[in-house]
């Protein structure tokens, strides 16, 4: 095991997410992988409202849109932002409301720690 593995423990999802549960290691690697490649930073605007500053590059843009809407479809109480600051910046904002804030720290947490 590297020190960059993260459990694949699902734990923390919650009831209300429609992504079968064979599916959920899977998209959780793929965030963990997008975490690792893609996220320079993170900052947490408020309980509700995670900014993470991206890579600029076309492609992690295109990653990002990809696994929002994907994540969307399935837990559908996440909004996803993505936006261009400049030419060579990108944030993904991701909201969540009160009753979710538990998994937004989740998220937040499993970013920083995948980052490291």
């Amino acid at each position: 095991m590297s020190d960059q593995h993260v459990t694949t423990d699902d734990s923390w999802v919650p009831d209300s997410c429609t992504l079968p549960t064979a599916e959920r290691p899977l998209r959780l690697a793929e965030f963990d992988q997008f975490f690792r490649d893609a996220v320079r930073g993170s900052e947490r605007l408020s309980a509700q409202h995670l900014r993470l500053q991206l890579d600029g590059a076309e492609q992690v843009e295109q990653t990002a849109r990809d696994l929002a809407t994907r994540e969307s479809s399935c837990c559908s109480f996440f909004t996803f932002d993505i936006a261009r600051p400049d030419v060579h910046s990108l944030t993904l904002d991701v909201r969540v409301p009160a009753a979710h804030i538990d998994v937004l720290d989740a998220l937040a947490q499993r970013a920083v720690r995948v980052q490291r």
